[in-house]
């Protein structure tokens, strides 16, 4: 059996194995791989891996020989799933690795924005306690504990999320359009969006984006929250309207966000979010933790070798985002 991993950069730069895939055929891995490249490179070979690529029905016309994809990731909707399995071709997902990682990210990033620690160690190395009349200074801190955190997504990672902030003190609204109540959940499930908005002052994205909920954090929403919330998103970019945010935070209605994600990655120059105040903004690092993707290596190898043995687990049946991110 062949097996080509078209991007596979992200999930393993060099600190990571690929030697496994060996144990089940011979393989050939891509760092990255352009639109225009992915059929040349797949060629005769039965097994594609992939994250970020774009599996369309065009590409898996032209690749008559193809039986298996497999997501290197937990979100899906680069491939047309459902064409797919109308070719007789399974496509598998990699759920569940990451939620640990991303929730370190959610706080990492809310942390930052209440102790502002990296604002305050840039200080110090540029000199400015050494000249200070004083024993310290600062800008201005605040404390998590007391506060509303309103979790919008109340999958595993919304669940977690939920766990740690009750840890810190905080608490806890959560949404999940649909969704009545769920086994262990902490906190509070509230009937609509309208409601956690309005009495929350940080709100957490950890939902999947779909079709129903494009930019569904805008002007309009954003108007519902409290003067001075804060909103962190390490779900999808998608789920902003990234002009209206920036605008918020720019006229004091926010007072500070915290994104891992952006609409386009990499983003534009112009993207206003890169230039708008007391904005933190990583590059889509949440998933990318080293036991994280050693998990999805792990569970990369595993799904194959289900799907060899006759018995695919992590079987992806309709092209939709599922609950969980990544």
């Amino acid at each position: 059996m062949e097996i080509v991993v078209l991007d596979g950069y992200c999930s393993n730069p060099g600190d990571l194995d690929w030697s496994p895939l060996g144990e089940i055929g011979k393989y050939t891995v891509y760092d990255r791989t352009l639109p225009a490249q992915i059929i040349q490179r797949q060629g005769t070979a039965e097994v594609m891996l992939t994250n970020k690529c774009v599996i369309s029905k065009e590409i898996i016309d032209a690749l008559p020989n193809l039986r298996y994809i497999g997501e290197l990731a937990t979100g899906y909707n680069n491939i047309d799933c459902v064409y797919a399995a109308s070719k007789g071709i399974t496509v598998t997902n990699i759920p569940a690795y990451s939620t640990e990682s991303v929730v370190q990210t959610v706080f990492a990033l809310l942390l930052e924005i209440y102790s502002r620690i990296g604002e305050h160690n840039e200080s110090v190395k540029r000199g400015d306690w050494v000249k200070s009349k004083d024993f310290c200074y600062y800008q201005k801190i605040s404390e998590l504990s007391g506060k509303t955190i309103g979790i919008i997504g109340y999958g595993r990672i919304g669940l977690r999320v939920a766990e740690v902030a009750e840890a810190f003190g905080l608490q806890v609204l959560a949404y999940n359009k649909g969704v009545t109540g769920r086994a262990g959940q902490k906190g509070r499930l509230v009937a609509t969006l309208e409601e956690l908005l309005s009495h929350s002052d940080i709100v957490s994205l950890n939902c999947p984006l779909t079709k129903d909920n494009a930019e569904f954090i805008n002007k309009k929403t954003i108007a519902l929250m409290k003067h001075g919330a804060i909103l962190i998103n390490t779900a999808r970019g998608g789920l902003i309207n990234e002009a209206d945010l920036a605008e918020a935070l720019k006229n004091g209605k926010l007072s500070g966000a915290g994104l891992d994600v952006l609409g386009t990655e990499p983003p534009k120059a112009d993207n206003p979010l890169l230039h708008a105040p007391n904005t933190v903004i990583t590059p889509h690092i949440a998933w990318a933790t080293l036991e994280a993707r050693k998990r999805l290596m792990k569970i990369a190898v595993a799904n194959l070798k289900s799907f060899i043995d006759g018995n695919p687990v992590n079987k992806v049946n309709e092209c939709m985002i599922l609950t969980e991110r990544i």
